[in-house]
């Protein structure tokens, strides 16, 4: 695990990377944040992901609010070493709007 941190490419988005949240079950996509590296150690620590919030400039974990936290399952990393997708148990609804997905509004 060690080596994923240090592998990946951290400097494409400033020392952020995408994080895509999918149901381990159901391989729906629920989110999309971003971590730095602080936010991923604490993920991989407690097995609840934490994100990067660009707006605030500090760490959250998703949940600490709503209760509704995202328990890692698995954790795959792309082509490029430039985003995570991770395999999460969804406690609740993941939006904050109160959806189970971030996407749940269809375009085309």
């Amino acid at each position: 695990m060690k080596n994923l941190t240090k592998n990946l490419d951290w400097k494409k988005l400033n020392g952020l990377i995408p994080v895509i949240a999918q149901d381990f079950k159901t391989e729906k996509v629920l989110m999309l944040g971003f971590m730095n590296r602080e936010a991923l150690k604490k993920t991989l620590k407690e097995g609840k992901i934490t994100y990067f919030s660009r707006v605030r400039k500090k760490l959250w974990t998703k949940g600490e609010t709503s209760g509704h936290f995202l328990q890692t399952k698995a954790i795959w990393v792309d082509c490029d070493n430039d985003t995570l997708l991770i395999r999460v148990k969804a406690q609740g609804n993941v939006c904050h709007t109160g959806h189970k997905s971030c996407f749940y509004r269809k375009i085309l």
